[in-house]
């Protein structure tokens, strides 16, 4: 974040300026941490880490997509889909929280305008169809949004899983949108949800 006393130099055109600045703002993205550990349970994993890995599985998963994808849209979709966590903060699956959309959508009224004109707006439709997940390219994204986290969640053996009191019949209902954007993603993770509670990763039914 850019303080009063270390702008950016002067001579820098205005619409390069608010770029720039964008780009800084964003970096706290790598500061927002997420419910989830890293694979090898070291640590929390953070927003930004999260955002590359769900890229890199699309470039993996592509052909996996239960329709075809214009796969430019669904990386856009997935570089700014947490973006307004930067604000609003993270807000775990398993969490009810009734005031987390009204806080993201002020955290993306805050956020965007900082970009000039047609490029803020273009960043905004892109969070706005995944949010709306109404497209192929958006059932996708949040499929590979929720198979991400069920992976960590497995490689940590249930840790976080456990600490909650998470049953597999609960998994299986919040993760069952894989299946609208990934029917093989959706086969891998009840695989995954029947195997964890057969190993106590999750709770009995």
């Amino acid at each position: 974040m850019l303080t009063d006393d270390n702008p950016l130099p002067d001579g820098i055109p205005e619409e390069l300026r608010r770029q720039l600045e964008f780009v800084i703002e964003v970096d706290q993205m790598k500061s927002v941490i997420r419910q989830t550990s890293i694979a090898t349970g070291e640590r929390r994993e953070n927003d930004a880490e999260h955002s590359w890995h769900l890229t890199l599985m699309a470039l993996v998963f592509a052909s996996r997509a239960k329709e075809p994808v214009d796969l430019v849209r669904v990386l856009s979709m997935l570089v700014v889909h947490d973006l307004v966590e930067i604000y609003a903060g993270d807000t775990p699956l398993h969490i009810v929280d009734d005031q987390q959309e009204a806080r993201e959508r002020d955290a993306a009224d805050q956020l965007f305008p900082l970009l000039p004109g047609a490029q803020g707006q273009q960043l905004r439709e892109a969070w706005e169809e995944f949010e709306a997940h109404e497209t192929p390219e958006a059932r996708f994204a949040r499929s590979l949004d929720r198979m991400q986290p069920l992976l960590l969640e497995w490689m940590n053996r249930g840790v976080h899983w456990l600490e909650q009191g998470r049953t597999s019949s609960a998994a299986r209902e919040r993760l069952k949108v894989i299946d609208d954007g990934s029917p093989d993603l959706w086969t891998a993770a009840l695989a995954l949800i029947e195997e964890a509670e057969s190993r106590g990763y999750l709770l009995d039914e």
